[in-house]
């Protein structure tokens, strides 16, 4: 599509299509298409992430919904799982998120949820698309939308996300670091669980429009490995800005990625025969976290990276548990899309009932060493790795000297131009080496 990619549309603020007037736009077009599917009076939710432009964007979409006759309800800063869930819980036509997830405050994006809580079809955004190439038509002004804050949606999410531990859970006996990114989570994170008895110890939880995921978060976990070894705490919890990926650390201070809590998940549900069907992973799920699921008698199958392939492969099979090394974890028995809140409180619940530290649980999984290097591509990655000559020797190259003992992944990423070069064998410092000199490669192809 032109505008929409694997995760809505996202970019650079102020450089199109991240611009007031297109957003504007977006939202008509959006509402048009929207009114024709479900009716003139179709309601849309909206919400965002705690980046500074989302003030922008929030007023243009509300103008643009306004003007193509849909009403709107505005929650404010919230997790993007907790639009998808309001959206379906308020019975909207569809939930629109602004945020660039784990992206710097730079950058923002829109996203679209289904009635049902889920992505978008593919259908309805080309609809979108189709209308965006259209005038702007305002529809008439006794009818249009109108738009009213909701007041409670924070106290809405925090009672459901309780709702989805086993009743009876109580996390008193934990001592919980808990950093939100400067994001979406910082006031639902920390008070879901205080609410279910821990201690929390709250960390990144002061967002100011320009400091969301600035080395916290997700995807900067080293201030909450130490915050963790310094408190003593039992362990530590991490999401990015929008809430909907969540990585831990142990009581060690050793990083938990989305593979080891996706292991703990699927043991502790096939220990208490809760587990349905198998676990569904990414090309670049850790070999390890394959290999442990082998050794339990656990399917375990690989989608393309994304957490909609990862969805669409667990419909497709009846299954309910799957996700990324990164952190996006599904568990479609608790919730409709990927939730950082949810997730973490399947893998608190476990350490809680158990009376095992977190550490002790993911013992059950060897990690196999993997190095992945960020090219940067001009957004021409993909035209560049289909059919290169030369990139593919060098791949080659290294699948020789990995021997069937590893693996080699290059993609071009979805929601940053850049090219993702992972090398995965059992060797670190054969792996570090490899995916060094393809890296090298790459870069040279892409800059010639």
């Amino acid at each position: 599509m032109k505008y929409f990619g694997t995760d809505g549309i996202r970019g650079r603020v102020g450089e199109p299509p991240i611009t007031a007037d297109f957003v504007l736009k977006l939202g008509w077009a959006a509402g048009r298409v929207l009114a024709e599917e479900f009716g003139e009076d179709a309601t849309v939710v909206i919400g965002k992430d705690t980046r500074i432009s989302g003030y922008l964007f929030e007023s243009a979409l509300e103008a643009g919904f306004s003007a193509a006759g849909i009403d709107i309800l505005l929650l404010g800063p919230m997790p993007t799982p907790a639009i998808a869930h309001l959206t379906r819980s308020m019975h909207a036509a569809a939930g629109i998120v602004i945020s660039a997830s784990h992206n710097p405050f730079e950058d923002n994006g829109i996203k679209f949820f289904s009635r049902e809580g889920q992505k978008l079809s593919d259908d309805l955004q080309s609809a979108i698309e189709a209308r965006l190439e259209q005038p702007f038509e305002q529809v008439s002004p006794e009818r249009l939308g109108k738009a009213r804050r909701i007041d409670d949606a924070v106290g809405r999410y925090v009672e459901y996300c309780k709702g989805t531990v086993t009743w009876g859970t109580r996390l008193d006996a934990l001592k919980i670091v808990v950093d939100c990114a400067n994001g979406a989570t910082y006031r639902i994170a920390p008070e879901v669980f205080r609410e279910l008895g821990a201690k929390v110890i709250g960390i990144f939880d002061q967002p100011d429009g320009l400091n969301i995921n600035q080395k916290c978060g997700s995807t900067h976990p080293g201030n909450l490995a130490r915050m963790v070894t310094a408190e003593r705490a039992d362990l530590g919890v991490a999401f990015d800005g929008d809430g909907d990926r969540v990585v831990m650390v142990d009581h060690r201070g050793e990083l938990v990625d989305g593979d080891q809590i996706l292991f703990v998940l699927a043991a502790a549900r096939q220990a208490n025969g809760g587990l349905e069907g198998g676990i569904v992973g990414t090309v670049m799920s850790n070999f390890g976290l394959e290999q442990a699921l082998a050794e339990r008698g656990i399917d375990f199958v690989r989608s393309a990276v994304g957490d909609r392939n990862v969805h669409e492969a667990l419909v497709e099979r009846g299954w309910v548990l799957g996700g990324e090394s990164s952190g996006h974890i599904l568990c479609l028995d608790r919730a409709t899309t990927g939730c950082g809140i949810v997730s973490a409180l399947q893998v608190l619940e476990i350490v809680a009932r158990s009376g095992r530290k977190l550490a002790d649980l993911t013992a059950g999984m060897t990690k196999c060493p993997q190095v992945m290097i960020n090219v940067p591509s001009g957004g021409n990655g993909r035209a560049v790795l289909d059919g290169n000559e030369e990139i593919g020797a060098a791949v080659r190259r290294v699948e020789d000297e990995l021997d069937g003992h590893g693996r080699v992944i290059l993609r071009p990423s979805g929601t940053e131009p850049l090219v993702r070069v992972t090398v995965e064998g059992f060797d670190s410092q054969q792996v570090q080496r490899l995916a060094e000199e393809l890296a090298g490669s790459v870069k040279q192809v892409l800059t010639a």
